[in-house]
This record gives C-alpha cells, structure tokens and sequence, in this order.
C-alpha cells in the first residue's frame, strides 16, 4: 500500500505571522480551485468509476448487469473484508450481504493526519491539495472517525457500507490501471493510504501535482497557539506551482530525444 508522503516535502523557511496569513489565504484559494476542478472531472468520469463496473450483478441498483470477473471481485472484496471488519469497526468477518451496498456517488473528502509536536501536542493536519476519493455512505470519513474515537452508539449498516465500499473503489481502480493513467493525466496522481482512526482500511487519494508543505513546528505551534485551536493546514509549494509538470510534454519530449 503506497500512502502519501508528507514528511519529504521540502519545508518553507520561517514565515511571520502576517506573510502566514497571506500564504495560506493563497493556498485556501488555490485548493477550492482544484477541488471544484477535480469533483467536476469526478463526475464526469463516474461511469467509469460505476460499483457494477467491478461487481455487476452483486451491486445493489435497480437493474442487474453483468462484469467481467464480478463473482471473482466478489470474492476478494470478501476476503478484504475480513481482514478490517473486526477492528477498529466493531464488525462480523463476514460479509453476508449479496448484492451488497455500494452507491455510485461520489465524495471527496479532506486528507486529514495527525502531527506530534516535541511537545507532546498532537496537531490535526490538512493537506490542502490532497483528498479521500469515496463512494457515498450513510457516513462521512469524518463522521466515522468521530463515531468509532468517541465510541459513540455506530450505526452498524453504515459502518459496513463504508468499509465495503473503500475496498471496492480500491479494487476497482487497481483492476482497471486506465482509470490511474486518466487522472494523471489531469494532473492528479492515485494512491492508497490508510487513515488515523480506521486501522489498516485503505482509502483512495488524490493527490494534485500542485503540492503543498508543512512548515516548521516552531511555526505551526505559534499559529496554533494564535488561534487556540490544535489544527494547521499546509501551506502551497509555491516553487511546485511554478514548475507544474505535464504528462503529456513529458512524454513527447521523450520520444523527441
């Protein structure tokens, strides 16, 4: 499983509190832009990124259609299954259901991690140029996180919702490597990462060649201590905005030697 890398972003040197207050006005403009950007090429392609496409006729619609490899798929999203339902999730190892819940909407959520300060403050990262990629569940990523820390009363259709439908986009993604290929090609590279609070469940990243970095500790202590609340967006890389890289030049300028 390949999980983003925030820690080998290059950190911008010490910024003041106003030059932070414009950075990150800049990178809040620039991530709503490439989120509007994305979640309109998302659903664009959602046919593509259609449950049936992997399960067919083991995908709960209201028709019944036919995949390639659909009893296979089901199978291993089972097996999957298995191995997260029982924790963090509270979940039976196994998946009964058939056709089972998983909606051909979707989200994209932010990707949230947590950063140890030297301090022992644990700061609740935003990486503003990156987001979850998900089917439509009775619960929001955030929803289920806050559900299973808290160890609130889980709404246990939900949560099986959710964990089935993370391992079915993943599946479906890797067994189609064309869907990968495409949002490349938009600039947008797919990965697979597991999130704090959801044990080893893998979840769907993109991730936009325009990156963003997370600044000193120093700073982000400062800004946190500012403002009272134990969270810290990263900031854009400004130099990788500048130098932003295209696939497809990439490629003829290969084959041109």
């Amino acid at each position: 499983m390949t999980e983003p890398a925030q820690d080998e972003a290059a950190r911008p040197g010490t910024l003041s509190i106003e030059q932070l207050s414009d950075l990150r006005e800049k990178t809040e403009a620039v991530s709503e832009l490439l989120r509007t950007q994305l979640a309109g090429h998302v659903e664009t392609i959602r046919p593509i990124l259609a449950p049936p496409r992997l399960l067919g006729k083991h995908v709960r619609s209201g028709h019944r259609s036919e995949a390639h490899g659909a009893d296979a798929a089901l199978r291993e999203l089972k097996q999957a299954y298995a191995g997260f339902a029982p924790r963090p999730f509270g979940l039976q190892k196994e998946l009964t259901e058939d056709p089972i819940s998983v909606e051909g909407k979707l989200e994209l959520y932010p990707w949230e991690y947590g950063h140890d300060l030297e301090d022992g403050k644990t700061i609740t990262m935003t990486s503003p140029m990156r987001w979850v990629l998900a089917y439509r569940s009775g619960y929001t990523l955030a929803q289920l996180r806050k559900t299973l820390a808290t160890k609130e009363s889980r709404r246990t259709e939900d949560v099986r919702q959710f964990v089935a439908s993370a391992i079915a986009l993943k599946l479906l993604i890797e067994k189609h490597p064309e869907i990968s290929d495409l949002f490349r090609d938009l600039r947008y590279e797919v990965s697979f990462a597991t999130c704090d609070g959801l044990g080893d469940l893998p979840l769907t990243i993109l991730s936009s060649s325009v990156g963003s970095v997370r600044p000193d500790d120093e700073l982000i202590k400062t800004a946190t201590r500012f403002s009272g609340v134990p969270a810290f967006i990263e900031l854009i890389d400004q130099d990788a905005a500048q130098h932003l890289r295209d696939p497809l030049r990439e490629r003829i300028a290969s084959i041109l030697g």
